[in-house]
């Protein structure tokens, strides 16, 4: 009961999305809309805030960084390996390796939807001040996968990979620009004028509740193609294998306090992010098999978040 009780208000919400875009009652205009005040006004806010309240000395840790990077590194390579001589077993005799299709599915078993779906699990379960340690993880994990994937694709040229373009996406990505407004201004010790706070305050309340929506209702747009196996395997690897190398390595090779082990699994369990679709549209590959892991693996989550929290808690 317990478990459910955090589980369901999250389920809830995700669900009321679904069914209100379903139902023709949001149509896609509407939800873009809400998708824009969440990811660029109310998330950012509610980044900003308590990025510049945490204790930085409790958020930043070496080991919990590696139990949890070592983990989706090994969980990239191995979507790789699978992509190229499991799901292309045909093509294995011909001399040109299509890298950029091999790195987007490995990519679709080890990115993680943190903001939407990890952070309110996070707090729910562990409480608020258990999210310094997320935002320590989250500064880096698009960066160092898409930054993985892109090089990869172009078979690490540099010729084939613009540093300026990427970087330049990367610094004005609202989450990872909204982390780096507060952790200047928490590590400069200013002191926000209390109405400014109250502000900012009042714009993040709906963040993590929109999120929720948001997620639920883009979920109507994305649909499970008839080769499902592809999808499938990448969830897999995402919501099961993900978790339980991150469980492993937290409690067994680096030995990290219990509370930080319990935030690294559940963030490694989420569901896959939705950029990681958008990621496999612009290189023009595995886009079916993204748009299915992203409902699958948000469906199955829920039983896979139950799962994880029956042994953490």
């Amino acid at each position: 009961m317990h478990i459910f009780s955090i589980i369901f208000p999250l389920i809830f919400i995700v669900a009321l999305g679904y069914g209100c875009c379903k139902l023709k009652f949001f149509n896609e205009q509407h939800i873009a809309g809400l998708s824009k005040f969440t990811f660029y006004v109310s998330l950012p806010a509610f980044l900003v805030l308590n990025m510049s309240q945490i204790n930085l000395q409790q958020s930043i840790s070496l080991f919990a960084f590696m139990s949890f990077y070592i983990p989706v590194l090994c969980v990239f390579g191995l979507g790789i390996l699978i992509d190229r001589f499991y799901l292309n077993k045909p093509c294995l005799n011909n001399k040109a390796i299509n890298y950029q299709q091999h790195s987007v599915f490995g990519l679709a078993g080890s990115y993680s939807n943190m903001v939407l779906v990890g952070i309110p699990i996070v707090i729910a379960s562990l409480g608020k001040e258990m999210i310094a340690i997320a935002f320590m993880i989250i500064t880096f994990h698009s960066t160092l996968l898409f930054a993985l994937t892109f090089l990869i694709g172009a078979k690490g040229s540099a010729e084939n990979f613009s540093w300026y373009n990427f970087s330049k996406s990367m610094v004005l990505n609202p989450i990872v620009l909204s982390i780096g407004c507060g952790l200047i201004i928490n590590v400069s010790g200013l002191s926000l004028y209390d109405n400014l706070v109250s502000s900012i305050d009042l714009l993040a309340k709906p963040a993590i509740p929109c999120a929720l929506f948001v997620l639920g209702a883009n979920l109507v747009f994305y649909k499970i193609a008839s080769n499902w196996q592809p999808a499938l395997i990448s969830s897999l690897l995402k919501i099961i294998i993900l978790p339980a190398g991150v469980f492993v390595a937290a409690t067994y090779v680096f030995e990290l306090d219990e509370q930080i082990r319990n935030v690294l699994v559940l963030l490694s369990a989420s569901p896959v992010g939705v950029n990681a679709y958008l990621i496999a549209c612009q290189l023009k590959q595995h886009q079916a098999t993204l748009a299915g892991t992203v409902v699958l693996s948000t469906i199955s989550c829920m039983l896979s978040f139950s799962f994880w929290l029956a042994i953490l808690l």
